[in-house]
């Protein structure tokens, strides 16, 4: 009996070990994998920021599929929670589709200086290649495009806005702010990014009913 406690207690303590060496390896690879993609990111590059051996990563992880999949999980969940944050502390659709743009528009350094957008940068990486990765993408697209149209359903709902597409809406949004990031990143001009969120800004306050 005391015997069938302690291994237990053993395995408990071998998994809770193991959850945060996966925790560690995600954390300290995620910004390199967002930077160098799923293909310019090699074992090397792993084992040098975690100071763990081949052995050591993939005992945790069973490849680097999965090790770039968590990484994407934990840029994507970075990168949304600080969003999602801001806008659950506005009442009104209109305030909240501002604070989504002005995320962007305030923090573009801290993106750039992250490698870009964790979306945009997977996507690209990913659409011919890792079909894992590619399905994370999609989710993470479809779920951004949701909470949008959520918020312009509410805003309509509530006499707050007026009838618009707003599939076209939220997909324009989308579109407008990964291609400006992609190229005010590029050609090292943030005006592009910031220039477009005015413009964003300007088209949603006009959705106001008046």
């Amino acid at each position: 009996m005391k015997f069938g406690f302690l291994y237990t207690v053993q395995y408990i303590c071998n998994m809770i070990r193991s959850e945060k060496t996966r925790n560690f390896i995600i954390e300290k690879t995620a910004k390199i994998f967002n930077k160098k993609g799923y293909t310019g990111t090699y074992l090397s590059d792993l084992t040098n920021a975690t100071g763990l051996t081949k052995g050591s990563i993939y005992g945790n992880f069973k490849d680097k599929n999965e090790v770039a999949v968590e990484a994407y999980k934990f840029n994507y969940k970075f990168q949304t929670e600080q969003i999602i944050s801001k806008i659950s502390q506005e009442k009104k659709a209109i305030d909240k589709l501002i604070v989504f743009l002005n995320h962007f528009q305030k923090s573009y350094k801290q993106i750039f200086e992250n490698g870009g957008c964790v979306i945009l940068n997977t996507a690209v990486d990913s659409d011919d290649g890792n079909e894992l990765l590619k399905i994370e993408v999609i989710k993470s697209i479809n779920k951004w495009q949701q909470t949008i149209v959520l918020i312009l359903d509410e805003g309509i709902n509530n006499k707050e806005l007026k009838k618009i597409n707003i599939n076209e809406f939220s997909y324009r949004m989308i579109a407008m702010i990964e291609g400006s990031i992609l190229l005010a990143k590029t050609l090292k001009q943030p005006e592009i990014l910031t220039k477009n969120i005015d413009y964003l800004k300007t088209e949603t306050y006009q959705l106001k009913k008046e």
